[in-house]
């Protein structure tokens, strides 16, 4: 299957493996990649001392192109973007805080830039500041998550671009995939479906929360973690995390802020300094920015440690709606078949509706 999105990333399906904190490793990265899709490192969670193995590694596994997701505000930023034009990373990824002098070094050295987004404005402005194509999230969607369904979002956000629009939130299978070219997107981004294979790192005890979740209206939206929408899985460190008092969170907080340092390498300088970066951009209140450091430490424990009920565990909510883990060839193979099922169908109506009488 051909669209602007695959002809943008040489892939051969228009499926998109999104780069989802601890859990796009090189493994699950070139398991999509050799299935026909495109898949994205998480820059943003692997430590700047093992970037450039992991996307030595990630070549290692797989001949396909492939991508490369990070936050441009963080602390070594310039040196992934050095690693992806050496390496000829073919794609990168990235969603707040982009850096309009890197976007444009990227674009010079020829690697398509993809910004994620959950909003209209934000969709043009990314454009305004040159992406090549755009992951239009809806609320639906796991982690950091807006208000407005993937149903309505998407199509506003087709209309108002010339660039190809990928669409994310809610999509598992290949019915999704038709519905989302039928909106205007050029291809589908998920991120929970390959979390949810066997190809995903994630350990089994986790793994088995996700499957054994069976119904989408308990994957919630909550700010408690730091402080900004992000729909996860209900669990007992979530229900207790939403009683906890400002006293409680602000210590919890702290805490993880110097686990975080300490896991990325940062200086406490560095550290306040991409806090008050982000906070005069708007990207964040100031209580927010202090909760920043929560997000990636307590998903490590759920995502790395094996031990769900003490960490989030991120999902979009068509988890509830996933019992089966698949390998990424399967999956991928299975989300085709179906898409080729439903054009199928699909024209037979048109086909009927030409043959009636007038």
């Amino acid at each position: 299957m051909e669209t602007r999105l695959t002809k943008l990333l040489g892939c051969q399906y228009p499926v998109i493996q999104t780069a989802m904190g601890w859990v796009a490793d090189p493994k699950l990265v070139a398991a999509t990649c050799n299935a026909g899709g495109f898949g994205f490192l998480a820059g943003a969670t692997i430590p700047p001392e093992e970037m450039e193995a992991a996307i030595l590694e990630t070549r290692k596994l797989t001949d396909k192109p492939f991508g490369v997701n990070f936050h441009m505000y963080q602390a070594n930023a310039a040196e992934i973007v050095d690693m992806v034009v050496r390496h000829g990373v073919r794609a990168v990824s990235y969603s707040r805080s982009p850096g309009k002098k890197m976007v444009a070094q990227l674009k010079d050295a020829g690697v398509v830039c993809i910004p994620t987004v959950g909003a209209l404005k934000h969709a043009i402005k990314a454009v305004e500041m040159g992406a090549d194509a755009v992951t239009v999230q809806g609320g639906e969607g796991g982690g950091h998550t807006g208000s407005v369904p993937t149903s309505i979002l998407l199509p506003q956000v087709v209309d108002a671009l010339d660039v190809p629009v990928v669409a994310a939130g809610g999509f598992k299978d290949g019915k999704g995939l038709i519905s989302a070219l039928a909106y205007g997107a050029e291809g589908i981004a998920m991120g929970t479906r390959f979390l949810m294979t066997k190809d995903s790192p994630v350990p089994a005890a986790t793994l088995d929360c996700y499957v054994k979740t069976s119904n989408p209206g308990s994957i919630i939206v909550s700010k408690s973690i730091d402080g900004m929408p992000q729909r996860m899985i209900t669990n007992e460190f979530l229900a207790e995390l939403e009683k906890a008092g400002a006293l409680k969170k602000l210590i919890l907080a702290i805490k993880n802020g110097l686990a975080f340092r300490k896991y990325t390498g940062m200086s406490v300088v560095s550290l306040l300094k991409t806090a008050l970066q982000m906070r005069g951009e708007g990207q964040m209140t100031a209580a927010q920015t202090i909760m920043a450091a929560n997000a990636p430490m307590v998903i490590q424990k759920a995502m790395v440690d094996g031990r769900p009920s003490e960490g989030v565990l991120p999902a979009g909510q068509v988890a509830g709606a996933i019992d089966s883990l698949l390998s990424c060839e399967e999956l991928i193979q299975e989300i085709m078949q179906e898409a080729r099922q439903q054009m199928a169908r699909l024209n037979s109506l048109e086909k009927v509706k030409a043959v009636e009488p007038a």
